[in-house]
């Protein structure tokens, strides 16, 4: 339940204790109107005051669930656009009592297509932990930010490149540049320190700030991130491809069976029966030996035989994009990781048809082929190959993010924490795990300022049966600020039964069972 009370420049005072020394008249837009953005313009400054907030916190990208009672905070919203670029980009700074503001400033990434935060609960959050928070919509509403046609396009077949740029990395730094300022403005005095947090494309976002605007935050923890963005964008349509290429679409109860039936081989792996599939690079389950086999589907009460076209849909969405040769392209989801998102089709009467990722689909209509009316279903193996190389030779430069090239960030003392779940349904673990490879091999001294762990059973930034680091804002933040290095992350499984334990590793390492109590951490170690 959220209750909240709101005035735009009227401080509200209550029986509660909130008193004009928490907040003060400094929560009104005359306060911030000094702040100021090279080669920015503001346009708006407006604030609202939040008081004696109760909010139940849900668990969500790098925190856990939490119930908030009392929280007193001054919100700042300002509206600004680039001279010029015709780009109006709207910024969002929760604020805490000066009395409860640990120093700290936190930048808050997106999802999806989404610049900012999609829940209206993280900037709070944020502010109830101590925080000075920013989140930019990058110049698209959260509400607008799949409907590509009213901000990815400029006109018919034209790519809104201002925009695009706005959503890659414009916007973020200067949201941190903004929301500093409002900070400074507020409390007196400039952040101590500054971090950043996000998953997915909050993820990217992160990997983003250090490489290009490497200055901006202390600390980064950037988790399942969607960096090599343009063949990420492939990867997560390749079942797609495969069935339009086989003709057929599997059912999701036909590819969860195969999936089921590989976590079944694979789970012991790493020593302990468990249901998850810790090491997912050292299962070797063929698909093909399902063919023919009959499986029940809880949704339809049915039992069914699953198809040749199955096992190849799944063994090839392990595998990952290929050409048509067979050669490689890009990395593959992991077995144990569901076929929900990237391999979903929809069913009527017994036919069946592909229903691809939207976020995934919507990059190849409108900025690959700049054609919302271009037809997906249409894309088989060997169109696909061309569609991979078009998604890399143009939006690279904007939206790679896989430059491994860190100097600049280690040289202003910035530290990168990243982890990934490799039952991530969506983004290939691999990918992290290819990036840090090349950071090592370009500085074998990476160590010191950018550090991955991968996370056994964990879904897309959260969720599945696995070890959840809800925790490691607070790792970042004592290797920031006390040098302490994390060689493990803390993490604990969410949901029902009893929650079990472990310490993630460092890669390369991997989490590995050696004995004991299975929900103690003690009982794993890293090999």
């Amino acid at each position: 339940m959220v209750s909240i009370l709101r005035s735009t420049t009227t401080l509200l005072f209550f029986t509660l204790g909130f008193t004009q020394s928490v907040i003060g008249v400094q929560c009104e837009s005359s306060a911030f109107h000094n702040i100021a953005l090279f080669g920015g313009e503001i346009l708006e400054v407006k604030t609202v005051t939040h008081s004696d907030l109760t909010l139940d916190i849900p668990i969500n990208q790098n925190h856990y669930s939490k119930k908030v009672t009392g929280l007193n905070a001054c919100e700042v919203l300002i509206k600004h656009t680039h001279p010029g670029y015709n780009d109006v980009i709207n910024t969002v700074v929760w604020l805490p009592p000066a009395k409860d503001w640990t120093g700290r400033f936190l930048g808050a990434g997106g999802g999806g297509f989404r610049t900012g935060v999609e829940s209206n609960l993280t900037l709070p959050w944020a502010a109830s932990e101590g925080f000075a928070a920013v989140s930019t919509d990058g110049g698209h509403t959260l509400e607008d930010s799949e409907k590509i046609e009213k901000w990815g396009m400029s006109s018919p077949g034209n790519v809104n490149w201002i925009l695009l740029q706005d959503f890659a990395s414009t916007a973020l730094d200067d949201a941190a540049t903004l929301g500093k300022a409002v900070a400074k403005a507020y409390y007196g005095k400039a952040p101590e320190y500054s971090y950043w947090n996000g998953c997915s494309t909050g993820g990217r976002q992160g990997y983003q700030m250090a490489q290009k605007y490497p200055e901006q935050y202390d600390g980064i923890l950037a988790a399942a991130p969607a960096i090599y963005w343009n063949e990420l964008m492939m990867q997560l349509f390749w079942p797609q491809v495969v069935m339009n290429d086989l003709g057929e679409y599997p059912t999701f109860c036909e590819l969860e069976a195969i999936n089921n039936a590989a976590v079944e081989a694979c789970d012991e792996l790493d020593g302990l029966k468990d249901g998850i599939i810790g090491l997912p690079k050292e299962c070797k389950f063929d698909p093909k030996v399902m063919v023919s086999k009959q499986y029940r589907c809880a949704s339809t009460n049915q039992t069914t035989t699953i198809t040749k076209a199955a096992a190849a849909v799944a063994e090839k969405t392990w595998q990952g994009p290929t050409n048509q040769g067979g050669d490689f392209l890009w990395h593959g989801t992991n077995p144990g990781a569901s076929f929900a998102m990237t391999g979903a089709t929809t069913c009527t009467n017994g036919i069946c048809k592909g229903a691809p990722f939207l976020v995934a689909e919507l990059w190849i209509k409108y900025f690959i082929k700049t054609d919302p009316d271009y037809q997906t279903s249409s894309v088989n193996i060997t169109t696909f190959q061309t569609l991979f190389e078009q998604s890399i030779q143009r939006f690279n430069s904007i939206l790679g993010t896989s430059d491994t090239n860190l100097r600049q960030f280690r040289e202003a003392g910035g530290k990168l924490l990243s982890w990934h779940g490799l039952a991530d349904t969506c983004l290939a673990p691999d990918a992290t795990a290819e990036y840090a490879r090349r950071v090592q091999e370009r500085d074998p001294k990476a160590s010191d300022y950018y550090r991955y762990f991968e996370a056994p059973g964990v879904d897309h930034c959260l969720g599945g049966t696995g070890w959840y680091p809800g925790n490691a804002l607070k790792s970042l933040i004592d290797w920031v600020e006390k040098g302490i290095a994390p060689e493990t992350l803390e993490a604990q499984t969410q949901g029902q039964g009893k929650v079990r334990k472990a310490n993630l590793c460092l890669w390369p390492k991997h989490l590995v069972y050696v004995g004991g109590d299975a929900a103690e951490a003690t009982s794993f170690s890293c090999r």
